[in-house]
C-alpha cells in the first residue's frame, strides 16, 4: 500500500520537478541573450559595395595560416577586437551586443553569410557600416581584411 502511495506521488512529482528546473535554467539564463534560430539569417540594410568591389574574389587562399592570422586579427589585434561585438564564436553576441540596434552581425549563420560576396565583406570591414555600430576598420591591409574575410567565413562552417 504505502509502495502504491509513493509510486503515485512520485508520479506526480517528476513531471513538476522537471519544469521547476526548466523555468530555474530559463531564468538563470535570461539575462544572457543569444541569437535565436529565427535571427539566422539576419535581416541587415547594409550599403552596397561599389560594383567593382562587391563581387570581387577573395584573392587569398582559405589555407589554415590564413584563417589562422584571421582569427588573430578577429580576437586580438584589431581595435575594436571584432569578438567583443560578434562574440567570441562570431554569433553576435559580444560583451557589447546588447547596446547595439541593430545587433551585430551573427557570422555563425551561413544562411546570412553565404549570400554576401567576398567583396562585400571587405569593403563593409574597410568602411564600416552607416546606421549600425560597425566601425570602420581601414587601418587594416588589404590582406588583413582578406585574411578576416576568410576567417568570417569559416566561423560560418565554410
Amino acid at each position: 500500500m504505502v509502495n502504491l502511495a509513493m509510486r503515485k506521488f512520485f508520479a506526480w512529482l517528476t513531471p513538476l520537478v522537471g519544469l521547476v528546473f526548466a523555468l530555474c535554467c530559463a531564468t538563470a539564463v535570461a539575462g544572457h541573450r543569444d541569437p535565436t534560430p529565427a535571427e539566422c539569417p539576419q535581416p541587415r540594410f547594409t550599403g552596397k559595395a561599389p560594383d567593382e568591389l562587391y563581387s570581387r574574389v577573395n584573392p587569398l587562399a582559405a589555407s589554415r595560416g590564413n584563417r589562422n592570422t584571421g582569427s588573430k586579427l578577429y580576437h586580438q589585434l584589431s581595435d575594436p577586437g571584432c569578438s567583443v561585438c560578434h562574440g567570441d564564436k562570431g554569433e553576435g553576441n559580444g560583451q557589447l551586443a546588447e547596446q547595439f540596434d541593430p545587433r551585430p552581425r551573427n557570422f555563425a549563420c551561413a544562411a546570412t553569410i553565404d549570400g554576401i560576396p567576398d567583396g562585400q565583406l571587405h569593403w563593409i570591414i574597410k568602411n564600416g557600416s552607416p546606421g549600425t555600430a560597425m566601425p570602420p576598420f581601414g587601418y587594416l591591409s588589404d590582406e588583413e581584411i582578406w585574411q578576416l574575410v576568410i576567417y568570417l567565413r569559416y566561423l560560418s562552417g565554410h
